[in-house]
């Protein structure tokens, strides 16, 4: 059971039908439709919402509203506001959440199955009580439940719940008009939703820094900036042998788990995966002025060896399951790139391109070469103090000069 917020005691359904049947209820809508589109985000609206109803004198004890977003991790967001709380709280609800029984014994199910409302009273006398949330709701003194479509466009629908604590429960009007506010509320919403959503494919096909330069504008073929960074690429060996001699699902499969361990201690650290490439990855860690120098690199090659320590537990699993152990090479430099929109007129890659991002791709090939799992530039390993020893210099394809190659102490 969810702890309750403190709360005022409730008003009987005498003395609330003065205030929530007059027009005190035009504000609200006024609001929806003028200023709550303003506020930050969805959570905002929610909780700006029920303190107003709460305020003209509405019956409300808990506003819930549950939203289908579209997230690699999470198929719906959650928002629950308490009558006496400032903030709603918000609750994650991951993609298998359809097949659980919080949701198959839930009245949200049944909004999605087709129903136009789910009412149920709670109070003494109201019989069995057909969902956990109700018995939930009930010990918390709740008397009313109402659950809600909260239709956007294109048939996306999403689901508003109300509860009351007051004796004897919701009135008809109060229904209906809250039905009205309802429909008002979907519009404000779905503009809200639809922002968080372009900002996470965004982040999520782009990285997060490229997503956030894109929302903010730049969006023409050339725009972006000269940066300084902490590069890394990375690249799986025997990929393609592995493609060729395994199922396609295991071959997704065996990449996903790759590209986690990688990406993960990237993001851990401050970078941002910027694009997959086949079996490879490309990241950096962008360099704020020279005092940030020292920070960028020396994040960059703790989040490189966080990935070191991931791939030996990805492969314990691996060989434990009679798998082939996978192999990588990682190398890191530092350097200017160009950081924004290359490609066609109509189909662009926010990226990052320049003679440094050519090295460090160089620079991955070493690895094999030298039988090393991890190599660096001189200019990358500088900032690094003695974390780094050198191997010599060694000529790169593409490269005229010969580069002075690094790499960490136990693959010496």
């Amino acid at each position: 059971m969810v702890p309750s917020a403190p709360r005022s005691a409730p008003m009987n359904a005498e003395a609330a039908t003065s205030l929530s049947l007059a027009p005190a209820g035009q504000p609200i809508a006024d609001w929806l439709l003028r200023e709550a589109r303003e506020l930050a985000d969805s959570r905002a609206v929610v909780s700006e919402l029920g303190k107003r109803l709460c305020a003209e004198g509405f019956p409300v004890f808990r506003l819930f509203v549950s939203l289908r977003t579209l997230h690699p991790q999470v198929l719906a967001i959650g928002l629950a506001w308490r009558r006496g709380q400032q903030e709603a709280s918000e609750v994650p609800r991951a993609h298998d959440i359809l097949d659980s029984p919080l949701y198959l014994n839930s009245p949200i199910r049944l909004i999605f199955e087709g129903a136009p409302m789910v009412r149920r009273r709670i109070g003494a006398g109201a019989g069995a009580l057909d969902f956990p949330i109700l018995a939930d709701l009930k010990e918390e003194g709740v008397t009313d439940y109402l659950a809600l479509p909260l239709p956007f466009s294109q048939g996306r629908m999403n689901v508003v719940s109300l509860a009351t604590d007051r004796p004897g429960g919701f009135l008809p009007a109060e229904i209906d008009r809250f039905e009205e506010l309802v429909q008002l509320l979907a519009l404000v919403l779905e503009i809200k939703e639809k922002g968080r959503i372009a900002t996470t494919l965004l982040e999520t096909y782009l990285g997060r820094d490229a997503g956030r330069r894109v929302l903010s504008g730049l969006v023409k073929r050339g725009d972006g900036a000269t940066i300084a960074a902490a590069l890394w690429y990375c690249d799986l060996r025997g990929f393609t042998a592995m493609s060729e001699a395994l199922p396609r699902d295991e071959v997704i499969g065996t990449l996903n788990d790759w590209f986690a361990a990688m990406a993960e201690p990237v993001h851990a650290h401050g970078g941002d995966v910027l694009k997959f490439i086949g079996d490879a990855m490309l990241a950096i860690f962008p360099i704020a002025d020279d005092l940030d120098r020292d920070r960028a690199c020396i994040a960059a090659l703790n989040a490189a060896e966080a990935a070191l320590a991931g791939l030996d537990q990805l492969n314990a699993g691996r060989v434990e399951a009679g798998k082939q152990p996978l192999e990588m090479g990682l190398a890191l430099h530092m350097g200017a790139v160009m950081f924004g929109n290359i490609g066609a007129p109509d189909r662009l890659d926010f990226t990052v391109i320049g003679p440094a991002v050519n090295l460090v791709s160089r620079l991955e090939g070493l690895c094999a070469a030298l039988g090393r799992r991890l190599v660096a530039s001189a200019r990358f390993a500088s900032p690094c103090g003695s974390r780094l020893r050198p191997i010599g210099s060694h000529a790169l394809r593409g490269i005229a000069d010969a580069q002075e190659v690094y790499t960490l102490p136990e693959f010496l």
